[in-house]
């Protein structure tokens, strides 16, 4: 009951990010490993299989930060313009990334700053600890 109700107070919030920038079509908040935490904007499938994809350029981002002179190796923003559109990859917290997909009106300025103020406000809550190893049955 209560992951259920986390969710739903997520939901709400990236449902205001996506309201307060024009031309914004999907939010979602996953792990690190690729789950989705939250969604909106989009059918649980598409958000599932983008919280996958993302998992992916995460770890693609943090490899090629870590070429870089004293990194630490951890991305903190991506973003990929595209036929149609923009998409934006943003850490959020401990093992926690807010991803969105824009079209290609999208105010780039305001939805960074948008991303940013809402991972500010509740990036305590959409950390991701890591799980656990299975235990044996």
């Amino acid at each position: 009951m209560m992951q259920q109700q986390y969710r739903t107070n997520m939901d709400w919030m990236l449902k205001d990010l996506a309201e307060g920038v024009p031309q914004t079509r999907n939010v979602v908040v996953l792990s690190a490993d690729g789950l989705r935490i939250a969604q909106h904007g989009s059918d649980p499938d598409t958000a599932d299989r983008l919280a996958a994809a993302c998992a992916g350029l995460q770890s693609l981002a943090g490899a090629v930060a870590s070429e870089l002179p004293g990194s630490d190796g951890r991305m903190h923003l991506v973003v990929i313009e595209m036929n149609g559109g923009f998409f934006y990859l943003m850490a959020a917290g401990a093992g926690a990334f807010l991803a969105v997909l824009a079209d290609e009106g999208v105010d780039a300025g305001l939805m960074g700053q948008r991303m940013r103020d809402l991972v500010l406000r509740i990036g305590e809550h959409l950390s991701a600890p890591p799980r656990q190893g299975r235990q044996s049955a």
